[in-house]
């Protein structure tokens, strides 16, 4: 997509104008070009063949299989724009090549100002950092972004990785309990993050993120009133 046509459709659908940005890594919605990419990469793998880290097991199948099932998840999350249940599934780029998602998503969030976020990263790029640099730039945009009262992230017991990653972001542990997976019951860990604990992170925490194209997705969602028209003798016909 060229930088017009996204341009244009940001101008009608918002959440594609949104970027975030840190050093080597950028979070923004994927182009149909950027989501077949995507689908490529969960299909080369995403965890070792014995790890069943998703309750729902969408990386389970063949090569196209697990494509499909990555454009049916994006294509379905750009339409959940509505201010009381809304998602944002990103794609996570480290200079310039696509390594993974973080999704944000939240319901009836003008009222609770709680949200959720999940991701995943291609196997080959395990080990580095990414995970827990994406899930702190998801943080940031939900607190200084959009005004996040807490926010909740949950891993099953087994799935070492994003537990630790809850843990040095420094969320409180908030409750286990039992779910269904794949037939089999697995404990799922849950991590809350409240406002209070964000300011209040430790100064490694702190990191130069830039947002770009909040305002339109705060509208969008229903945080901030739309802005009115200048022009004279217009009016909306809805």
């Amino acid at each position: 997509m060229t930088s017009t046509a996204r341009s244009a459709l940001s101008a009608i659908l918002p959440t594609f104008g949104l970027r975030l940005r840190w050093d080597d890594l950028e979070l923004r919605l994927p182009d149909d070009t950027e989501l077949l990419a995507l689908a490529s990469l969960a299909a080369d793998g995403v965890h070792d063949l014995d790890v069943v880290p998703f309750s729902w097991p969408w990386t389970r199948g063949t090569s196209d299989e697990v494509k499909r099932n990555v454009l049916a998840h994006q294509w379905r999350n750009r339409g959940r724009t509505a201010a009381d249940d809304w998602v944002l599934s990103l794609a996570v780029f480290s200079s310039g090549e696509i390594v993974g998602e973080q999704q944000i998503s939240a319901k009836d969030f003008l009222v609770a100002r709680s949200g959720d976020t999940g991701s995943w990263l291609g196997r080959r790029h395990h080990g580095q950092g990414i995970g827990t640099r994406m899930r702190l730039m998801a943080l940031h945009l939900a607190f200084e972004g959009l005004d996040a009262a807490e926010m909740v992230s949950d891993a099953h017991d087994d799935n070492p990785a994003s537990n630790a990653v809850s843990r040095r972001l420094g969320y409180t542990a908030n409750g286990t309990r039992a779910t269904a997976r794949e037939g089999c019951s697995v404990i799922e860990n849950s991590y809350r993050m409240t406002r209070e604990q964000w300011d209040d992170r430790p100064d490694d925490l702190r990191t130069e993120i830039t947002l770009e194209g909040v305002s339109p997705v705060r509208q969008l969602f229903g945080i901030d009133e739309p802005k009115q028209s200048t022009h004279r003798g217009t009016h909306d016909t809805g």
